[in-house]
């Protein structure tokens, strides 16, 4: 069995799909579903299991000697949460709960960290998963902070060579784009948000710059399309012997400006944008540039090339965000 926390979210419901495409394996997932229509995101799945977080326990110790590998997705995603206690119980604690448990039942785990661990940028994107790189983070957010802590957490059971799953793999997530993120509300990807004006033929709206070094949306970041995060994550499965904390990105940044205008294009329409102040509230905040550096993960092994922004952005508005049925 394959259990996939967070598996009815963007990335998870993904990466579910590639599963039950790839392998004959059971898949149960452990995700909360509320009252929207996040569950759309799994309805056209086969699955072993939904848990409900708080269960999860019970579920664990009722299949131990059937899970193979857990992919741990799950977390509280919004760079904007403040409850920080909120966040190191669902983000941190589980986590390392998680890395005891597949350590004491000789169970794989491949988990999701995060691209805001590296907080501004000013030490660089260089997935570095020893204690002394790590320490040099300062991520920007309880988010960020939340997943840096895990990660620091893992590089110290590491080093000391305390017990430890038979496989384990964390990736840094840049920012994904791709089908299944609609219930993420202000949290959606700025494909997904452009989209609906640039249809319309309203222009897309974006952040002015602040900073003289950068133009009007030429704020950059690393835009992965969510196809090639889920198969760096199958690879990994594909080759249990491969250890340890990769980015995950497309490796090549691009401005909002390229985003937005691929949007356009996606739709056979002429680029419009406009720009408004970014808000003072996350001014001082704000990333100006991202890009994830893959040599690690390159050198790990894993050599197929990542999908190109305007490819991405194409194969998302005009198979799903333009499809009578959206979703993967």
């Amino acid at each position: 069995m394959i259990l996939v926390t967070g598996g009815a979210g963007f990335i998870g419901s993904n990466l579910v799909a590639a599963l039950q495409e790839r392998t004959r394996q059971d898949i149960a997932i452990s995700d909360r579903l509320r009252d929207g229509d996040k569950w759309r995101n799994i309805a056209k799945r086969e699955l072993a299991d939904v848990v409900r977080p708080e269960r999860l326990g019970d579920f664990l110790e009722r299949h131990a000697g059937e899970i193979e590998v857990i992919f741990h997705l799950g977390a509280i995603s919004a760079t904007t949460e403040t409850d920080a206690d909120r966040i190191v119980e669902n983000n941190l604690r589980l986590s390392l709960d998680l890395w005891r448990w597949c350590a004491a039942h000789n169970t794989r785990l491949i988990y999701a960290s995060s691209a805001a661990t590296y907080g501004d940028g000013a030490q660089g994107f260089d997935d570095d998963g020893s204690t002394e790189a790590l320490s040099g983070l300062r991520p920007l957010n309880p988010y960020g902070w939340s997943k840096h802590a895990f990660d620091r957490r893992v590089a110290r059971l590491v080093l000391e060579e305390r017990p430890a799953p038979r496989q384990w793999a964390g990736l840094k997530f840049f920012n994904v784009y791709g089908p299944n993120e609609y219930h993420k509300g202000e949290m959606k990807s700025v494909v997904a948000k452009i989209h609906p004006r640039a249809k319309a033929g309203e222009p897309a709206v974006l952040f002015r710059s602040h900073r003289p070094d950068f133009t009007d949306g030429g704020q950059s970041r690393d835009f992965v399309w969510v196809g090639d995060c889920v198969d760096v994550m199958i690879w990994l499965y594909e080759h249990p012997r491969v250890d340890g904390l990769f980015n995950l990105g497309s490796g090549k940044a691009r401005s909002f400006k390229d985003l937005a205008s691929a949007v356009f294009t996606a739709l056979g329409k002429e680029p419009r944008i406009e720009y408004v102040d970014t808000p003072l509230a996350i001014r001082d905040k704000y990333q100006y540039f991202t890009e994830a550096r893959l040599e690690r993960l390159r050198a790990a092994g894993y050599q197929a090339e990542m999908t190109s922004l305007e490819e991405g952005v194409r194969r998302y508005v005009q198979d799903y965000l333009e499809a009578e049925d959206p979703y993967r």
